[in-house]
């Protein structure tokens, strides 16, 4: 019988990598936002919404996907440099993929704006380098999606609660959902929002404005 070691921590290499990430985009003066969520809860569209309120901030924009062509062009239509990152078969990104993205990305931004894979397991283990953990979730998902998946909210800076608009249709207590979120993680920031109405978008507008200024 032999022995196999390989020798090799995955998140601890990617660890000393997102280090170097902070560091380059620190120097930069680069506020940086890592936005998780699952398919369908609304990262693209949080995303525009950003970009198109605050036209005084130069933008960057990350989009990693499995296959990134898609949300790519999507965002590219908002005339900001964009830098797709296909997975492949990895359900998200790490710290490696994102430092060679840089070698792409306009560093003279003042934001840059990560789009993680859409899932709400794979990404929660992966540190970015970001400065800000955004899980975005929809009420679509259902009252006990925050439980179903703990880690990726007991990790978040701030937790979007989105498509609150549609809450009655698919029997979804948006406030029951936030509940969940600060029980698991009494220091997050959570705003409940409906990107396609703007219902509470300007709560999350005032604290994104803080936090790239402040």
């Amino acid at each position: 019988m032999h022995e196999i070691n390989v020798g090799y921590d995955v998140i601890k290499e990617n660890a000393k990598m997102a280090e170097k990430i902070k560091e380059i985009l620190g120097e930069k003066g680069i506020k940086s936002f890592n936005i998780m969520g699952a398919i369908g809860s609304g990262k693209s569209s949080l995303i525009e919404k950003i970009v198109k309120r605050f036209k005084n901030f130069k933008f960057c924009i990350i989009a990693g996907d499995v296959v990134s062509e898609i949300d790519e062009k999507r965002l590219k239509r908002l005339q900001i440099p964009v830098v797709g990152v296909s997975t492949g078969k990895e359900c998200h990104l790490d710290a490696h993929m994102v430092f060679h993205a840089l070698e792409k990305v306009d560093l003279s931004a003042d934001v840059l704006l990560i789009e993680n894979v859409g899932n709400l397991i794979c990404p929660a283990d992966f540190d970015l380098g970001e400065d800000v953990r955004v899980v975005v979730v929809s009420t679509s998902e259902g009252d006990d999606i925050i439980y179903k998946h703990p880690m990726i909210f007991k990790l978040a800076d701030w937790v979007v609660i989105n498509k609150c608009d549609i809450k009655d249709y698919v029997g979804a207590s948006p406030e029951k959902m936030r509940e969940n979120v600060l029980s698991l993680n009494p220091k997050a920031k959570v705003f409940l929002t409906s990107t396609k109405t703007g219902y509470g978008m300007e709560e999350f507008f005032k604290e994104f404005e803080r936090c790239v200024t402040g």
